[in-house]
Order: C-alpha cells, then structure tokens, then sequence
C-alpha cells in the first residue's frame, strides 16, 4: 500500500527533500562509497537507500538520521529543531512576557 503523504505535503517540503537527497548522493560520492555499501551500513535494502536520496518522504526518518550518521553528519538531527536559533518561538516567548510584574503579598501567620 502506497502512503499519500507525498499528496498532502507542500511543494516547498517537496523540493527541500528532494535537495537534502541530492545532498546525501553528492557526499556519498565525494566518499567513494557505494550506494549499497551505505545501504547495508545504515540497514535497508538498496532500494529504499535510491529512494532517500530521491527525497522521498515515506521512507522513515529514522533512515535519513542513519544515513546522515554514516555519512558523518550525526550532529545534523539536533540542530534542525535547535530552540536557540527558533527565532519565532523566541519572538512569541517576548510576546507572552507581562507587562508588569506584581509581588505577591505573603500571608503571616501570628
């Protein structure tokens, strides 16, 4: 059964994918491997490697990081949703800030 996912995913999702496939096939080469020596590496058919680096996304993100590890480029995953550099998040932290900040005035027990 084929997955719709490739119908319902924006066209800009669609060519980032396809570009990150062509990437991982460019630093293959650039590392002299086979496509089915990084195929057994990262542990899946010959076929579903062909399809990471056409970007295709019903192939498991768990593929991609594997692949992204072999290829030397563990760190890759972590930095794709890094809080630091969300620059929208941030600005909607600074939204949610109070205008004002009030102390709370304590209870004392006598």
């Amino acid at each position: 059964m084929k997955s719709g996912t490739n119908d319902i995913l924006p066209s800009r999702v669609r060519r980032t994918l396809a570009t990150l496939g062509a990437d991982i096939a460019i630093a293959r080469r650039k590392r002299m491997f086979t496509a089915a020596t990084v195929a057994e590496r990262i542990g899946v058919s010959k076929a579903t490697y062909q399809r990471i680096e056409k970007g295709d996304p019903s192939v498991s993100m768990g593929a991609y990081a594997m692949t992204l590890f072999v290829l030397g480029f563990s760190d890759a995953f972590k930095e794709i949703a890094d809080v630091r550099r969300d620059d929208t998040g941030l600005l909607l932290d600074v939204e949610r800030l109070p205008k004002r900040v009030r102390v709370k005035k304590e209870l004392t027990a006598f």
